[in-house]
């Protein structure tokens, strides 16, 4: 087994537990429970930082666009963006649809948490600041341009699934080999790896906390590959990376859900 975090619903703080990440186990007061018996929270509570174009394949699939308006250039620093904490929900979650929309895009993210505060860290040293990960959907509305901040696509309640645990950055021996996987009604819909990201881990780290500063807690996502998967409602997503974890949520109609939150 090894060490993370867990957030219990109803518990204000994150409990230090055993995981068996192979058959979803976490070990509780002495006693083995299966994901499917726990009723858990987003195990993260700081801001949580999405990042653009960072696999080798999202930046291809802009081809000539990038030197074109509005671009002009490829990026030279990472772009960011935030998902809001009205978005972020916890394992067997619902993902809400909403109104006037049929489908919604699975982003696949690898989550970085901050074990504390980052401000211009060398690359050599980056993996020191990071607590753990974790398994983020950053879920977003379909839409073609990077260039105009997509609050309306990327920041609606409910999307942004975390967990189901922050797994101890010691139990991943490599976060830059890592498979990525997407289910979409049990069908596997995507795979990558975290080999194919421009800016490493590590040098993600430095690029970022060059110019602004992680506080303990924050969450820097690596990025989503391409291509995407398309989800309707209905539709069970699961989400696996290697070594760190598995995230499950079901997409459900906005309307459906209970008033004041998401139903489990």
């Amino acid at each position: 087994m090894s060490t993370g975090k867990v957030k219990f619903s109803g518990i204000l703080q994150e409990e230090t537990v055993n995981i068996d990440y192979k058959n979803q186990i976490i070990e509780v007061k002495g006693k083995n429970v299966s994901l499917q018996e726990l009723n858990l929270d987003a195990p993260v509570s700081g801001t949580i930082y999405g990042t653009l174009l960072n696999y080798k394949g999202a930046m291809e699939a802009l081809g000539e666009a990038v030197n074109e308006d509005p671009y002009k250039a490829p990026p030279k620093a990472p772009i960011l963006y935030i998902k809001p904490v009205n978005t972020v929900i916890g394992y067997g979650a619902s993902i809400p649809m909403p109104a006037g929309i049929d489908q919604l895009e699975v982003g696949a993210a690898l989550g970085l948490v901050i074990g504390r505060k980052a401000t211009r860290v060398a690359k050599a040293e980056a993996l020191d600041y990071i607590a753990g990960y974790t398994v983020v959907n950053d879920v977003s509305v379909p839409h073609a341009s990077v260039y105009r901040p997509a609050i309306s696509q990327k920041c609606r309640d409910g999307f942004c699934p975390v967990g189901p645990w922050v797994i101890d950055r010691k139990a991943v021996e490599n976060p830059d080999a890592l498979t990525v996987r997407v289910f979409i009604n049990n069908e596997l819909r995507q795979e990558n790896t975290t080999a194919n990201l421009i800016r490493s881990v590590s040098q993600l780290m430095a690029d970022v906390t060059d110019y602004m500063t992680l506080n303990e807690g924050d969450m820097l996502l690596v990025g989503v590959p391409e291509n995407a998967p398309l989800a309707k409602a209905g539709d069970h997503v699961r989400i696996e990376i290697s070594g760190v974890g598995i995230l499950e949520n079901t997409i459900v109609h906005e309307n459906e859900l209970q008033v004041g939150g998401a139903k489990r």
